[in-house]
């Protein structure tokens, strides 16, 4: 009996933009074997079969299979697909134009254990203006085969991970030089309170030396000995 592999999923969607209304689905099964896989996508459904595993490196051979409606249709002709040596992956491009997410993968609403959300590539629907796609457009998947899973990693062609770096003030590819000028002027008195940074008066690090110095030229040194009065 075929064993159901691990299948994540995640989405994007647009009312304008074609290339934005996708579902990216990876089924995550290592060594899958080539000539063993059968995958079928209609407009309305995906199955899936292979024999994954390899004897020869001491990995036992097994059978998965899937297969289940969509809840939206897609359209099979514009969708993409890629065998590489950690998973299988697709992007379905979605028929219908909408802002709004599909609620779920499946069209039926049961539970399944082998169906999970994959958060490597998963943005909410209020945040994604702007984000980058989790796989490129314009990337050959059929030339992702030799890159030993980098799907798994959310997709390096658009990096969504960085997500215009929201820990760097959100400036995509850069630095928040307003936070750094702030970080600056926050940072000067904290510095004077621990002692002006490794003994440095920031405000009078020049002018010091010149005020001991001249503080040297003042002292006249002790008063001169009074003479005894003569007896």
């Amino acid at each position: 009996m075929a064993l159901h592999p691990e299948v994540l999923w995640a989405q994007r969607s647009s009312e304008t933009d074609d290339k934005k209304n996708v579902v990216y689905v990876t089924v995550n099964l290592p060594d899958i074997q080539p000539d063993t896989l059968k995958y079928t996508l209609t407009p309305t459904s995906i199955s899936f079969e292979a024999k994954a595993g390899n004897a020869e490196k001491g990995l036992e051979e097994k059978d998965f299979a899937f297969s289940f409606d969509l809840y939206g249709e897609v359209i099979p002709e514009e969708s993409r697909q890629a065998l590489t040596s950690r998973s299988f992956n697709l992007v379905l491009r979605k028929k219908e134009n909408k802002a709004e997410y599909w609620p779920r993968l499946m069209k039926e609403k049961v539970r399944t254990q082998f169906v999970k959300t994959d958060f490597s590539k998963w943005v909410d629907e209020d945040e994604q203006e702007g984000e980058q796609p989790a796989v490129d457009d314009d990337l050959d998947m059929g030339a992702m085969g030799g890159m030993g899973g980098m799907p798994g990693m959310g997709g390096m062609g658009g990096m969504p991970g960085m997500g215009g770096m929201p820990g760097m003030g959100g400036m995509p590819g850069g630095m928040d030089f307003e936070a750094v000028s702030t970080y600056s002027s926050a940072a000067i008195p904290m510095m004077k309170s621990m002692g002006g940074g490794a003994g440095m008066d920031l405000d009078e690090a020049g002018p010091s030396g010149a005020e001991a110095e001249s503080d040297d030229e003042d002292d006249e040194g002790p008063p001169p000995l009074e003479e005894a009065p003569k007896a």
